[in-house]
């Protein structure tokens, strides 16, 4: 029987960080990753519910936080958690609406422990019309 991986070689990380404009945005310029054993790549996750219907219609805040959820879902069925996350890219609809509702929610990825690399794309749509946000998460262990 194989060992289990993570107990034999612990992931470590270091920040990179030549700025601090970025530390209000809740992101870091770069992880700089060593002792990795797992690599989870996640699908952009959005504001539908387990049978694939769109949530919050209309509602930015509503919508970023289901798609934290499922998300947060995802990572816990594969055994990670936000800190493992090290990279996360958001599409939206809405650039300005977004920043917004990403300011309500940081305090809760912060105290999770998530410092990811991150970027922001505005595109005209998502996958369902009503969809104004879709995360796409990569995550090592």
């Amino acid at each position: 029987m194989l060992a289990d991986p993570r107990q034999t070689n612990p992931m470590e990380r270091r920040i990179i960080n030549p700025w601090a404009w970025q530390d209000g945005y809740g992101f870091v310029q770069a992880n700089e990753l060593s002792g990795v054993q797992r690599i989870l790549v996640c699908s952009g996750q959005a504001s539908v519910d387990a049978n694939g219907h769109p949530l919050h219609k209309g509602d930015m805040l509503g919508q970023l936080n289901q798609a934290l959820d499922n998300l947060e879902t995802v990572l816990g069925e594969a055994d990670f958690a936000w800190k493992d996350v090290v990279r996360l890219n958001i599409y939206t609809t809405d650039v300005d609406a977004f920043n917004d509702a990403a300011l309500k929610v940081a305090a809760r990825l912060r105290q999770a422990g998530l410092r990811h690399g991150a970027t922001l794309v505005g595109v005209t749509r998502l996958f369902e019309e009503t969809l104004m946000v879709e995360l796409e998460a990569t995550a090592m262990a």
